[in-house]
């Protein structure tokens, strides 16, 4: 990811859920690319993070805010004067069949879908203003059963949903409004699975590539859609799967 497409010094960049996992990986990829990073998460402080795995918030900016109340994402300040890049990459899923009830579906839908919207809104007058765009972080399950957590999976389908009409929506606000959908990193929320040795060969096996997606192949997908690259990419989920779903 090198010459002057991907560079994006001058550009400004905040990422929800950039404290740990994708988001925290797509943070840096910014970072290294030149941008001011500000990313959003649920502790109290960076230093909160200090020496977590896949927490790396150096160089980057920091606020905490529950993106579960819109009023939260309401109040909180802007990072910048001028907003280039927003990535949505918040999200959370419980296990043990919470999300059959209804304190753990409200609370899944409530992170990962309304505030996608309410996020968005809450920038939509700076993206427009600078011509930006906005990343969503969807996942697999938008397109397959996860047959323990429904909410998770109805979330990330009406993500999916979300990005094609924001698309559609803002274009004409200059607002390029994208997504992509992984499968398996191995990040926090997913070592049920890859840190589980029979759950993980059992995953490997369906995945054609015959490994798990890493952090840096997510960073740069999102920085892809970012840049000039994408500029005629609108309202679009790309699939970043190992050929997981073919």
């Amino acid at each position: 990811m090198t010459g002057p497409a991907m560079d994006f010094t001058g550009k400004t960049v905040l990422v929800v859920g950039g404290s740990s996992g994708i988001g925290n990986g797509i943070a840096q990829g910014f970072r290294a690319a030149g941008a001011a990073v500000h990313v959003w998460g649920t502790r109290a402080s960076a230093t909160d993070y200090a020496g977590e795995d896949g927490s790396d918030l150096h160089g980057l900016g920091y606020s905490q805010v529950d993106v579960s109340s819109a009023q939260a994402i309401a109040d909180a300040p802007a990072p910048f004067d001028r907003l280039d890049v927003l990535v949505l990459s918040q999200g959370i899923v419980l296990y043990k069949r919470q999300e059959f009830e209804a304190p753990g579906w409200d609370r899944v839908m409530a992170v990962n879908l309304d505030s996608v919207m309410h996020v968005a809104q809450r920038f939509h007058g700076m993206l427009k203003a600078a011509g930006g765009s906005a990343i969503v972080v969807s996942s697999v399950a938008a397109y397959r059963a996860t047959m323990g957590n429904p909410a998770y999976a109805a979330s990330k389908a009406a993500a999916v949903a979300l990005v094609r009409t924001l698309g559609q929506a803002w274009a004409a606000d200059g607002i390029r409004v994208n997504g992509f959908a992984p499968s398996i990193v191995d990040t926090k929320l997913t070592r049920v699975t890859t840190r589980h040795p029979e759950r993980s060969e059992k995953a490997l096996a369906k995945i054609p590539l015959g490994r798990f997606g890493t952090i840096e192949e997510m960073a740069g997908v999102a920085l892809f859609l970012a840049s000039p690259l994408a500029g005629y990419v609108v309202g679009q989920t790309i699939v970043v799967d190992g050929g997981l779903t073919l």
